[in-house]
C-alpha cells in the first residue's frame, strides 16, 4: 500500500514537473518569438516602403508587401553624379581603417600586456580616461588644421589607429592566455614583433574579428567627419555623408505647406506616377546603409559571441 501510494505521488510529481517544463519553454518561445517580431518588423517595414510608390506611401498603411512597386526610389538614389565614387571613398576608409585600427590597437595591446614593460599601468591608465574626458570639438578641429589633415584623405585614417575601448578588450584577451607561449618563442629566438605576429595574432582571432566589426560599422556609417573636415572637397566625401545630403535635399523640396498639401492630394487622387518622397527615399537610404553590415555580420558572429565574453570566466 505505501509503494502504491509512493508510486503515484512519484508520477504526479513528474507530471507536474513535465507540465511547469512545457510552460516554461512555451513562455521562453513566446518571448523569442515576440523578440525577433520587434527586431526584423521594422526593417521588413522599410524594405516595404523603399520598393514601394512615394506618392502611395503616403496613404499610409504598408506594412510588410509594397502596395505599388516599384525601382523609383533606387534608380533616383543612384542617379546622383558622384554617389559611386563616394561609395568607393567609405569602402576603403572601412578597409583601411578596420586594417590598421587592429593591427596598431592589438599590437599596442599585446606591448601593454607584457609584465616587463615598466609604464603599462601608467600608458593604460592615460588611454582608459581618454575614453571619458576629450579636449573636445574645437581643440579637435584645431588640431586636425594645424596636422594639414582638412580636405584629406588621411583625416578618415589617421586620428582613429587606436580605439580605447578595443585597446582593453584586446589586452584582457591576450591577459588571459599562458605566458609560457611567449617565453618558450624568446628561448628560441623570436623577437617581440615575430611573437607578436605568429603566436598572439593566431590566438587573438576571436578578439580582432569581434573587433573589426566594431571599427567596420562605426567607419561605414560616418558621416560626421567627413562634414567637418573633407565637406570643401567633393571627391572625399564618403557614402553616408553623399546619402544623408540626398536625403536633406528631398526633405527640403516639402517642407513648405503648400508642397506638402499637393502631395497629400496627390497621394489621395491615387496618382499613378512613381514620384520620389522623403518617406520613400528616407527607406531606401536605410536600406543601402544597413545592407553591407547584415552581409558581413553572419560571418564573424561566432567569434563576436567569443568575443563578448571576454574576461567573464577567470581560473
Amino acid at each position: 500500500m505505501m509503494k502504491q501510494e509512493k508510486a503515484i505521488d512519484f508520477q504526479a510529481a513528474r507530471r507536474k514537473t513535465l507540465l511547469s517544463n512545457v510552460i516554461f519553454d512555451v513562455i521562453i518561445y513566446l518571448t523569442l518569438a515576440f523578440v525577433v517580431l520587434v527586431t526584423v518588423y521594422p526593417f521588413w517595414n522599410t524594405l516595404a516602403l523603399s520598393f514601394n510608390d512615394g506618392l502611395d506611401s503616403l496613404k499610409g498603411g504598408i506594412r510588410l508587401i509594397p502596395r505599388k512597386f516599384t525601382l523609383r526610389n533606387y534608380t533616383n538614389l543612384f542617379e546622383t553624379d558622384y554617389i559611386f565614387k563616394a561609395g568607393l571613398i567609405s569602402v576603403s576608409r572601412t578597409i583601411l581603417q578596420t586594417v590598421l585600427n587592429v593591427f596598431c590597437t592589438s599590437l599596442l595591446a599585446y606591448s601593454l600586456s607584457r609584465k616587463e614593460f615598466v609604464l603599462k599601468k601608467s600608458l593604460t591608465a592615460i588611454i582608459v580616461i581618454s575614453m571619458y574626458v576629450n579636449a573636445g570639438l574645437i581643440p579637435g578641429y584645431m588640431l586636425t588644421k594645424k596636422l594639414g589633415l582638412l580636405n584629406n584623405y588621411l583625416v578618415y585614417i589617421i586620428p582613429n589607429l587606436i580605439d580605447a575601448f578595443n585597446f582593453i578588450l584586446v589586452r584582457t584577451y591576450i591577459n588571459g592566455l599562458p605566458d609560457s607561449f611567449v617565453e618558450s618563442a624568446r628561448i628560441d629566438g623570436a623577437n617581440e614583433f615575430k611573437i607578436f605576429l605568429q603566436i598572439i595574432m593566431p590566438l587573438i582571432i576571436p578578439s580582432i574579428a569581434m573587433t573589426c566589426l566594431f571599427v567596420a560599422v562605426t567607419a561605414w556609417n560616418s558621416w560626421f567627419d567627413t562634414y567637418l573636415y573633407t565637406s570643401g572637397k567633393k571627391n572625399l566625401h564618403s557614402l553616408q555623408y553623399v546619402l544623408m545630403s540626398f536625403l536633406q535635399a528631398s526633405q527640403q523640396q516639402s517642407n513648405s505647406a503648400s508642397n506638402a498639401n499637393a502631395l497629400a492630394v496627390a497621394a489621395a487622387s491615387g496618382a499613378s506616377a512613381a514620384q520620389v518622397t522623403p518617406v520613400a527615399i528616407r527607406a531606401s537610404i536605410t536600406i543601402v546603409a544597413t545592407v553591407p553590415i547584415l552581409v558581413v555580420y553572419p560571418f564573424v558572429q561566432k567569434y563576436f559571441v567569443t568575443g563578448m565574453t571576454i574576461g567573464g570566466v577567470k581560473e
